[in-house]
């Protein structure tokens, strides 16, 4: 609520998807249209997901119009938050949301991809999962196709359902025009200025997979003899010759 402009309760309840989408942290969000919104086949099925239904959808919609006490007050506000998170999801992979969200992308208000050699190719919201409450939202990178935890606490505060697993690449499909080359570069380690001996990262490989191996075995119950990695290790299994 400190976020929003306006100082007076009815300004608020007649602007709540203004303030909800100006709040800090919630600069992911794109604005739901109202016929989206006000259409009951859009919401099928989250009526059972959301508490106060339907004093959260009026708060939405801006047709709030309910005297109650600030306890219960909050609850509904809180429940109008999820609903928006949920219809969101929905929204944002239909032709209308789909725009919006470009338009976002293209503005990087996403953010940039981390990774140095993508060379802060901007980045697109991703749910890890579509089950509310499972998973906060990542960031995907369509150049090194990996994921990313946001900078913000706020942003990461943010639940990953509100995005959905599918997003991003509903995104491309749609736009397949937007789809960067894949960054096949990759970091070359290096010891002044010399490559480092192919066999030394076969070696840590190595050792890498025998450790798995051994928690393997452990987990089945298989004793072993020998350490994770040690000389011995190594000579026990035969390569110590």
């Amino acid at each position: 609520m400190e976020d929003y402009n306006s100082e007076t309760d009815s300004d608020y309840n007649n602007y709540w998807r203004d303030w909800f989408i100006s709040a800090r942290g919630h600069e992911y969000f794109c604005e739901i249209d109202e016929e989206y919104l006000t259409d009951r086949f859009n919401l099928t099925g989250l009526q059972q997901e959301v508490q106060y239904y339907q004093y959260a959808l009026d708060l939405v919609t801006d047709v709030f119009d309910f005297e109650c006490e600030d306890e219960v007050r909050e609850q509904i506000e809180k429940s109008a938050r999820h609903l928006y998170g949920l219809v969101h999801a929905r929204y944002i992979i239909t032709t209308r949301g789909l725009a919006k969200m470009l338009e976002k992308y293209k503005k990087c208000d996403f953010g940039r991809c981390p990774r140095v050699l993508c060379r802060s190719h901007p980045l697109l919201p991703l749910g890890l999962s579509d089950i509310a409450q499972q998973k906060s939202v990542k960031l995907y990178c369509a150049k090194c196709e990996d994921v990313y935890s946001p900078k913000s606490t706020r942003h990461a505060a943010i639940d990953g359902a509100y995005f959905g697993a599918s997003f991003p690449h509903i995104l491309f499909q749609v736009y397949p025009g937007l789809i960067p080359p894949k960054c096949n570069e990759r970091y070359t380690p290096r010891c002044f200025g010399f490559k480092t001996h192919a066999q030394a990262a076969l070696v840590r490989w190595q050792e890498g997979e025998r450790g798995r191996q051994d928690v393997r075995l452990a987990e089945a119950g298989v004793e072993t003899f020998y350490g994770l990695s040690s000389d011995r290790d190594f000579s026990l299994r035969g390569g110590g010759m």
